[in-house]
């Protein structure tokens, strides 16, 4: 049975929102899980008897959102999230899942568990929708001022998840860019472009604005661009669904012509809705690691931890091994031919 450590005190909506998803999520679950955090205000939601395949680890302290984040985990060594991530280092657990601070997150983690040997930057992948279903976004926010390699890594380890995970085959990578050319965007984008063109799959660049209407899998870039462009589909998002909202009809009549529509638009609420999706893995080190929203309600950190049961029985690290011995060989080839 698969072992996963559950950051019961960090997010917004913590514990509550943790643990309610939790035992939404346990009739699905096949590992044993760990909450981590307050013990008495835990068992005080679970309503005073723990649930089959679930412990307790106490842990007293809270790494807050506005906290710095390597001060932090140098001060709060018994925070839930510091000791829910050595939970997995010490190979008690295979994965943690956390709706607390990103950078602490992180931080924690790539200094505990360090990164898969060939890889040197971690990657925050986002699944996110599009026109023809779903696509991976890396970096998200994990990893600032990364060189073109890194951008190389990040691809790797994108399609490696797509793959083994999310059951792609042969999933292309684009670079987002300012524009399709390859002589496009600055000096980093140009010196991306010419390392991942050696690469058979490659698929050039793509600007931001096709990202959501064109056939993707991989889209790579540094953690700053990725980040703006997660916030902002967030934002686009929610304020689609609140001008939806506004003009609902109050008038009773109007309300039943509306109905109709709100049946179409239920699966476009759906496919925009991040709960769906849960949380985002931090891709390139010795662990899985899902990070979710600091909003994250119920249904998200339950979806969250189904997706990590899925990346451990899928060998998420394995498959991010294999596809990099693939790479260092294709580069082989391609220099013992030139």
């Amino acid at each position: 049975m698969s072992r996963i450590v559950l950051d019961a005190m960090g997010g917004d909506y913590a514990p509550e929102a943790v643990v309610q998803g939790l035992l939404q999520a346990l009739p699905e679950l096949k590992s044993s899980v760990t909450l981590v955090g307050r013990e008495s205000e835990i068992m005080a939601l679970l309503g005073g008897k723990l649930p089959p395949n679930v412990t307790i680890l106490h842990a007293d302290e809270v790494i807050e959102m506005d906290d710095k984040p390597l001060d932090a985990l140098r001060k709060k060594k018994n925070s839930s999230l510091v000791r829910g991530i050595d939970l997995v280092k010490k190979g008690e657990a295979e994965a943690f899942v956390s709706a607390g601070s990103t950078g602490a997150c992180t931080a924690g983690a790539l200094l505990s568990w360090r990164q898969i040997p060939g890889i040197r930057r971690p990657a925050i992948a986002s699944t996110m929708p599009n026109k023809f279903g779903q696509f991976l976004l890396l970096d998200a926010g994990a990893s600032p001022d990364v060189d073109p390699a890194d951008i190389v890594q990040y691809a790797v380890m994108g399609r490696a998840y797509m793959t083994s995970v999310l059951g792609r085959e042969n999933p292309k990578v684009h670079l987002m860019n300012i524009g399709e050319e390859p002589g496009k965007g600055n000096a980093f984008a140009k010196a991306c472009y010419e390392q991942l063109k050696q690469y058979p799959w490659f698929a050039g660049n793509m600007e931001t604005k096709d990202v959501f209407k064109s056939r993707v899998d991989v889209a790579v870039c540094e953690a700053f661009v990725g980040n703006m462009i997660l916030k902002t589909a967030e934002g686009v998002a929610e304020y689609m669904s609140s001008i939806i909202r506004e003009q609902i009809p109050t008038n009773p009549i109007a309300k039943l012509l509306y109905l109709p529509l709100r049946k179409v638009m239920a699966p476009v609420k759906k496919q925009m809705d991040y709960a769906e999706i849960g949380g985002s893995p931090l891709l390139g080190l010795n662990g899985v690691c899902i990070i979710c929203h600091g909003r994250s309600n119920p249904k998200a950190m339950k979806n969250a931890l189904l997706q990590a049961e899925l990346a451990i029985q899928h060998n998420l690290q394995d498959a991010i091994r294999a596809e990099l011995a693939e790479l260092q060989g294709s580069v082989t080839s391609v220099a013992s031919v030139g």
